[in-house]
């Protein structure tokens, strides 16, 4: 096969950015023979194409970049707190110092 990258270490993350999952030539497409047909079984394996066998990686792969996104907004949220956190001190600070400027101008 001469598709860069393998399903555990993919070129990229972004699926945008991958590779339409189309079987190959070389890929058999079913088990069933054209004249022998039952359902069920041979049914069931002429689904299994590469396209499906790879979903619940697509899957896990959505579902991870989401939990990253929302880490993300987590942190930046934190970081306003955060930064709440030391204005308000900050200004506290700020009145204090104000304070006993005004007490030291008074006596």
């Amino acid at each position: 096969m001469n598709i860069t990258g393998t399903i555990d270490r993919p070129v990229t993350h972004d699926p945008k950015k991958q590779a339409p999952m189309t079987p190959t030539t070389s890929e058999p497409v079913g088990s069933a023979t054209p004249d022998f047909t039952t359902t069920g079984a041979n049914d069931s394996r002429q689904n299994r194409t590469r396209e499906m066998q790879l979903i619940p990686e697509a899957l896990a792969r959505a579902h991870m970049h989401d939990r990253l996104q929302e880490a993300e907004q987590d942190r930046r949220a934190y970081r306003v707190v955060a930064a709440r956190r030391l204005q308000r001190r900050a200004e506290r600070a700020s009145q204090r110092a104000r304070r006993a400027l005004a007490l030291a101008v008074m006596q």
